[in-house]
């Protein structure tokens, strides 16, 4: 169940990069699929009722306000560099949570987490140097694909400010609280960027639209029910997958470039995420997954 979940967080990115080559920008995909998110909470009584009580609402304000900005970043990413390589970017998350959780919530750092810090970083670079192809890094300055990366590096950075937040929100807030104020905030933060820009989408980009926000639920709920039987380190490992999955998806069907030099530093980049998550405990790593991707 945790392997489908990773995959439809990964199918979600592909069908979010198919509505970007049909004229949608990131910002309008990503309002939709927060929009589609809604649609529980709107139509279910019992679920309304669980997602509208709120305790603490600074912290409901920060997991929706950076949570929406890192979608609405990721997406962003996504619209102008290959899917696989914004997935890489967006799911080296667990490395800036690590971070904030030590510099605000009073969590020891780990020692052994810089080495693979390091690792993971160097995965980065030798991913976004292969999408200058023979140019190296001058081709990927002037293409703009760093510009986009860092793009992606910032909607990682606040992913994990949301993360930080969900961690001290969850022990007084309910899960159907902690997604609604995703979702709703994650619209204020891409209305006014999507509307400003919007472009009636033709039946292909409807449809590419509606199976983001379709896979995005999906994952959700395939992880949550996951949660029953599976040990939080091992969930940590198997949503990595998503990064692969993105990455394959753009190979075969959007002909998107993949050399042995993204290759081995997916790997590195993934490897080095995986250890971090690893190094932060078991408690960690079920709240950072619970602040949906």
């Amino acid at each position: 169940m945790l392997v489908g979940s990773a995959c439809a967080f990964g199918v979600m990115a592909f069908f979010a990069k198919v509505a970007s080559q049909r004229g949608v920008g990131g910002a309008q995909v990503a309002m939709v699929r927060f929009t589609i998110g809604l649609l529980p909470v709107l139509f279910s009584g019992s679920v309304r009722r669980r997602a509208l009580s709120w305790q603490r609402r600074d912290l409901l304000f920060y997991r929706g306000f950076f949570g929406g900005v890192a979608v609405l970043l990721y997406f962003l990413a996504i619209d102008h560099v290959p899917v696989g390589l914004a997935t890489l970017l967006n799911y080296t998350s667990p490395v800036f949570a690590g971070l904030y959780a030590a510099a605000f919530i009073g969590e020891p750092a780990q020692p052994r987490v810089l080495p693979a810090l390091a690792v993971a970083l160097f995965g980065v670079f030798l991913v976004v140097r292969a999408q200058g192809g023979h140019g190296g890094m001058s081709a990927v300055v002037h293409s703009g694909v760093g510009v986009w990366a860092a793009v992606g590096l910032l909607s990682a950075a606040l992913s994990g400010a949301a993360v930080t937040a969900i961690r001290v929100a969850r022990r007084t807030e309910s899960s159907w609280a902690v997604y609604t104020s995703f979702n709703a905030l994650g619209v204020v933060a891409t209305a006014p960027f999507a509307l400003a820009a919007w472009r009636m989408p033709d039946l292909g980009a409807w449809l590419a639209l509606v199976a983001v926000g379709i896979f995005s639920m999906i994952a959700q709920l395939q992880m949550t029910h996951a949660y029953r039987w599976i040990d939080n380190l091992r969930a940590g490992v198997v949503q990595q997958l998503a990064v692969f999955v993105a990455m394959a998806f753009g190979a075969v069907f959007l002909d998107e470039r993949v050399t042995a030099g993204s290759v081995i530093g997916s790997l590195l980049c993934v490897a080095g995420v995986v250890a971090v998550v690893a190094g932060s405990g078991r408690r960690a790593v079920a709240d950072e997954l619970r602040a949906d991707a």
